[in-house]
């Protein structure tokens, strides 16, 4: 019962220009990567897993590391693997083949064999796939209960583990013979899988070979102790010296590299299959404790990063200078934590984070946080003069949303905007435009969540909570989401063309100003008639007396307020219907083509 991952089709991808959708094996995914649009995963974060765990750390450690950005450009624009990339690429899946049977008797690919508990206990698939229904991890209207068997194909369990080790649930695991951690048939405090420590930020090119390339860092030295998974798979010794992953024994260290980081094994899995009528599946599993990453390390390519207030600052002061007086010899950078996706929140307004490219940056200041993006969106700052000007970059969003201690899943998240590759210049004028734009959208939506407060106040009631139910600025930001999208797209192509952008800016604050207006009047129809009177507040004084300031609320100053905002926020559109000296109507605002 062999299924070999190199000869075997169980890679789901697109075909470039539209075509059949197919399954390919690991060689051909690599040697047709030119040929191929996309993977087609079953959820979007079964992406991240295959490319890490598998074509990213074969394509790195069979072609070495790309030295600098121009020796990257050429490989770039060659558009494929050259013949000698390819031989070399056949030839280290050929020396490796046997490491890649998914069901190899004494070696199977990611999993540990004959791995079992005291009792021979197993659990069914649905453990491995993060939406069925398993234990206390129950989607909302799931159509099958854990009792319901799940079989998977050798290709479904294949991509299934792979997200296993990327994304599992963290906490309670099965205890398994040969694990001395193990207490009382069971191992605690598991962390997630790497992945679910932080949001994926994955940019995308046209083809497959182009996404690989992109996902590629470049410069530094290949190590000699770095190494993927299934060249760490030593059955003999301690997994403390050894660092193997075929063993039940696991440990908590740091990764020694990116091939170690790419291939974690979070977890330690066997994949019990069996003969059906309808071919080889898989239909139950065990899941136990595997190697702990002590931290998501500074050299993780896919994370975007958050720098914490506190701690050292180049050109700061450490806490045993503070209390000296004296200078600090040496400062540390600001402790980084990696950051994660926000349920409901478009990528596009994210992009502050995104766009932060320069990671010596240190933003934050001793009260707060600052930012930066990935290594991979930072290099494409410094790789973005030998690509074309409007190649059209996609940035992948990914994540999970884990509950109840991070064992279940709640949510998986996804999204994809267009980036213009001129924007990752912080000193370019695209880059300053999108920062803007996305400035200004989260303050119009904030103006419209005032006006919904004052006439709330107006009509004796409390405003809406910001943490509780659905505010109306939220329908601002949902109806500017393809208005940003295009533009986006319309950005790639205009450069640095002043004037261009600066009609492209005129354009998108008119549409704008009709957008939140036409949210606003949804908010004024729903005003009770008591608002036009409208109501004093008198607040009170520190001995609780009706003395303090008085406050009006009333629909007038409410809609004199909320006007004064968006002028202010908007002040090209304002100048321009300025100019027009024409009432503010709906038909100021051009068509909406125009972004």
């Amino acid at each position: 019962m062999l299924f070999n991952l190199i000869d075997q089709p169980w890679l789901v991808a697109r075909p470039v220009g539209g075509g059949r959708v197919a399954e390919y094996s690991l060689r051909q995914i690599l040697m047709e990567a030119e040929n191929l649009e996309d993977l087609v995963v079953d959820v979007p974060t079964q992406k991240p897993a295959i490319l890490r765990q598998l074509l990213l750390p074969i394509v790195l450690h069979a072609l070495d590391r790309v030295p600098d950005n121009r020796a990257w450009a050429r490989l770039f624009h060659a558009g494929a693997f050259s013949p000698e990339q390819r031989k070399a690429l056949n030839d280290y899946l050929d020396a490796c083949r046997d490491l890649f049977d998914l069901f190899h008797p004494t070696d199977p690919f990611a999993q540990v064999a004959d791995l079992h508990t005291a009792r021979d206990e197993t659990k069914g698939t649905a453990l491995l796939v993060a939406t069925e229904a398993t234990g206390n991890n129950v989607p909302l209207f799931a159509c099958r209960t854990e009792g319901d068997p799940l079989e998977l194909t050798p290709a479904q369990a294949a991509r299934w583990l792979l997200h296993t080790h990327c994304w599992d649930t963290a906490a309670i695991k099965t205890g398994v013979v040969g694990d001395s951690q193990v207490k009382a048939g069971k191992t605690t405090g598991n962390p997630t899988g790497p992945l679910g420590q932080f949001g994926v930020v994955m940019p995308v090119g046209r083809t497959l070979y182009e996404t690989i390339l992109l996902n590629l860092p470049s410069g530094g030295v290949q190590l000699s102790d770095d190494l993927p998974q299934w060249l760490r798979r030593s059955r003999d010794g301690r997994v403390e010296e050894t660092q193997s992953v075929a063993l039940p024994a696991w440990q908590a260290r740091a990764a020694k590299g990116l091939l170690d980081l790419w291939t974690w094994q979070s977890r330690r899995i066997r994949l019990i299959p069996q003969e059906t009528p309808v071919g080889i599946r898989v239909t139950r599993v065990i899941v136990a404790a595997g190697d702990r990453l002590s931290q998501t390390p500074d050299f993780e390519p896919h994370a975007t990063w958050t720098l914490d207030p506190a701690g050292g600052t180049r050109g700061g002061r450490s806490a045993s200078s503070r209390k000296t007086g004296k200078p600090a010899k040496q400062t540390a950078l600001l402790p980084r934590r990696p950051r994660r996706h926000q349920p409901g929140k478009a990528a596009w307004r994210g992009l502050d984070a995104l766009l932060a490219t320069d990671r010596e940056d240190t933003d934050a200041t001793t009260t707060t946080a600052g930012f930066h993006t990935s290594l991979l969106l930072d290099q494409l700052r410094t790789r973005r003069e030998t690509m074309p000007s409007d190649f059209p970059l996609q940035v992948e969003l990914s994540g999970i949303v884990y509950g109840t201690q991070s064992a279940v899943v709640e949510d998986i998240l996804f999204d994809a905007i267009p980036l213009p590759l001129t924007s990752l210049g912080a000193d370019s004028l695209v880059h300053a435009v999108l920062l803007e734009i996305t400035s200004q959208a989260e303050e119009l939506a904030q103006a419209v969540n005032y006006l919904s407060a004052d006439l709330r106040r107006a009509a004796g009631a409390d405003p809406i909570p910001w943490d509780r139910g659905q505010r109306p600025g939220d329908m601002v930001l949902h109806a500017f989401d393809p208005l940003v999208r295009r533009l986006l797209v319309g950005l790639r192509a205009v450069g640095e063309d002043v004037d261009q952008i600066e009609r492209g800016q005129l354009a998108w604050e008119q549409v704008a100003w009709q957008r939140t207006w036409e949210i606003a009047e949804q908010v004024f129809a729903t005003a009770p008639p008591t608002t036009f009177a409208g109501r004093i507040d008198q607040k009170k004084n520190k001995e609780g007396s009706q003395e303090g300031k008085k406050a009006i609320y009333r629909m007038s100053t409410a809609e004199a307020s909320f006007r004064r905002r968006i002028n202010q926020i908007l002040t090209r559109a304002a100048e321009a219907r300025s100019t027009l000296k024409r009432p503010e109507t709906k038909a100021d605002a051009v068509p909406t083509n125009v972004v």
